[in-house]
C-alpha cells in the first residue's frame, strides 16, 4: 500500500527529491523549498555518525536531503511555524525516516535551551535573508517569516548556533552576498570563524545572488574561497554541476 495514503491535507502535493526515492509534502499556497536549500545540502559536509541540527527547517527539506546524501547518524529540524513542522513530520513518515530524523516545534532563539549546549556536530540554516531595511514584506505571514527577519535575526541564528555546536563543530549557511559583512563579523563575534565560502551565480556573466558559508567553532582565520558555482548554461538549462547536486 502507498504509505502516502492519509498523509496529505487539502491543497498539498507530493514532490520527488531525486535521492533514495525520497519525497516531500508541500503546499503551493505556502512556502515551498527553493534551490538555495538544495545547494546548501550539497555544500554541507556531514561525517560518519555525526549529528545535525537544521535551524528553521520549514518542511524538512534539508534534513531529508542530508540523510540521503551523507553518513550522518542523527538529523533534527527545528521549526517555529506549526503548520510547516507538521508537514515536515509527515514527510519524515512518508519516507520512513522516523528513526533518523526528528522534527521539533520551537523557536530558533531558544535552540540552546531546547537541545542543550554543545549538543550537535553540525548546524545548518537557510535563514530569512531580508532585514527590515530590505524588500517588501509578503502579506502572507508564512512566506514573510521565511523571507524576512520577523521572528529571528541573523544574530539570533549565529548566537544559538555557537551555543549548540560542539568544539570544532561546523556551521553551514546559505545567504545573500549583500549580507556578507554582517555574516562574517557576527560569526567572528561568537567564535565561529569562516573557513570556506562559495558564491553562486545565475549565469557566468552575472553577479552572484547567493553565498554558501562554512564556519568552524573555535577555528583559525584561514578562509578558502571556492570556485564559482554557475546555475545556468543558458536560460532554462542547468549546468552539469547543478544537475549533479540535484541528483539528475
Amino acid at each position: 500500500m502507498d504509505i502516502s495514503y492519509g498523509l496529505l491535507k487539502p491543497g498539498e502535493r507530493i514532490d520527488e527529491l531525486q535521492r533514495n526515492n525520497y519525497r516531500i509534502i508541500q503546499d503551493t499556497e505556502k512556502f515551498c523549498f527553493g534551490m538555495d536549500a538544495v545547494l546548501l545540502s550539497g555544500f554541507t559536509k556531514v561525517l560518519l555518525d555525526e549529528s545535525v541540527l537544521d535551524l528553521g527547517t520549514g518542511t524538512g527539506i534539508i534534513p531529508i536531503l542530508l540523510e540521503a546524501k551523507t553518513p550522518g547518524k542523527r538529523f533534527c529540524g527545528l521549526e517555529i511555524q506549526k503548520g510547516s513542522a507538521d508537514m515536515a513530520r509527515r514527510s519524515v513518515i512518508l519516507n520512513e525516516l522516523e528513526d533518523k530524523i526528528d522534527i521539533v516545534d520551537g523557536d530558533i532563539k531558544e535552540a540552546s535551551l531546547l537541545f542543550g549546549m554543545a549538543s550537535f556536530d553540525v548546524v545548518t540554516c537557510n535563514p530569512p535573508y531580508m532585514n527590515h531595511s530590505h524588500g517588501i514584506i509578503n502579506p502572507d505571514s508564512g512566506k514573510a517569516i521565511a523571507r524576512h527577519e520577523i521572528l529571528c535575526t541573523l544574530e539570533d541564528v549565529i548566537r544559538e548556533t555557537a551555543r549548540v555546536l560542539r568544539p570544532n563543530g561546523r556551521f553551514y549557511m546559505v545567504h545573500r552576498p549583500f549580507r556578507l559583512v554582517d555574516i562574517i563579523n557576527t560569526c567572528s563575534m561568537y567564535k565561529l570563524e569562516a573557513k570556506r565560502m562559495r558564491f553562486v551565480y545565475p549565469y557566468i556573466d552575472k553577479e552572484p545572488n547567493m553565498v554558501l558559508m562554512e564556519c568552524v567553532k573555535g577555528g583559525g582565520r584561514n578562509l578558502i574561497v571556492e570556485a564559482p558555482l554557475i546555475v545556468y548554461k543558458e536560460p532554462g538549462v542547468y549546468t552539469d554541476e547543478i544537475l549533479e547536486i540535484y541528483g539528475y
